[in-house]
């Protein structure tokens, strides 16, 4: 069980106190129910998968959260219909709330279901526009990253800092492959086209993870067309407050509506950049 930061009294603006909350008591409900899922069912591909562990870990985080702030807006992936123009109209209409928390109760679905221990629980407090609190936990490995803006990135307690690495040719680089076959295709020859130029790549199935490793320095980069908004905010604030930088894959401003996001240690991302648009 990962110890739960300010346990006391949780007052109005003690946001990461409660996300940390959601993350370690989900994350324990997540491993008692591994190797026992019973309902599992496909979105909008045979490669899109949720079960009732999906669901039941997002309503935990949903009645855990609407208990200390009752009128903050949510949203979460299983709540949203499957498909980029239900994502986006989901964003659009929770945009003008003031506080908005985002979350995937499961971040890497079908690595869960399959055995592969390499999925996470995404938290992300929104205020008026801005990523002000990110959580990912990985209930594999307890490990908990955390972030608040302006106030650093940690793992363990530990401050996190990107990784040094200068050159792509230095670099270990991530990608994944989403259920919809045009991104995943997307990214593989983008794939094609940097795997000669990186010292390797990875491609381990959560797009959260891949993000809290680019900020605790494990990965140099990491990019993937095709993700959501609760695939990455959490993970977006977690790689900025420890120094590194996020775009989308043309290089633009990230946004809560980018999908196509690229993500690194900030020494490489310009060539990053320009070997993913060659």
């Amino acid at each position: 069980m990962v110890p739960v930061q300010n346990s006391g009294v949780i007052g109005a603006k003690n946001f990461a106190a409660v996300a940390v909350n959601c993350a370690s008591k989900a994350g324990e409900w997540v491993k008692s129910r591994i190797g026992g899922v019973t309902q599992l069912k496909t979105k909008q591909s045979h490669g899109d998968l949720v079960t009732e562990v999906d669901k039941g870990c997002e309503r935990l985080i949903r009645n855990l959260i609407a208990t200390y702030f009752p009128d903050h807006a949510f949203l979460g992936e299983e709540g949203v219909e499957p498909g980029p123009q239900a994502s986006a109209k989901a964003v659009k209409e929770a945009k003008d709330a003031e506080y908005i928390w985002i979350v995937d109760p499961i971040d890497g679905t079908t690595n869960f279901v399959h055995g592969f221990p390499f999925y996470s629980i995404s938290i992300a407090l929104v205020h008026r526009g801005q990523i002000i609190v990110g959580v990912i936990y990985d209930p594999s490995r307890d490990e908990l990253f955390l972030a608040e803006r302006g106030k650093g990135a940690y793992v363990h307690g530990r401050k996190m800092k990107v990784s040094a690495q200068s050159t792509l040719a230095e670099s270990l680089i991530a990608t994944g492959f989403p259920p919809d076959p045009q991104p995943a295709l997307t990214n593989m020859e983008q794939l094609r086209r940097l795997a000669p130029q990186v010292r390797n790549a990875r491609s381990a199935g959560s797009a959260a993870l891949h993000l809290a490793y680019v900020a605790a320095g494990r990965l140099d980069g990491f990019w993937e067309n095709g993700l959501n908004v609760w695939d990455v905010a959490a993970g977006v604030l977690l790689v900025e407050e420890s120094g590194g930088r996020v775009t989308d894959t043309q290089g633009g401003a990230f946004h809560l509506g980018v999908r196509n996001i690229a993500a690194s240690n900030g020494h490489i991302h310009d060539s990053f950049i320009e070997s993913l648009n060659e």
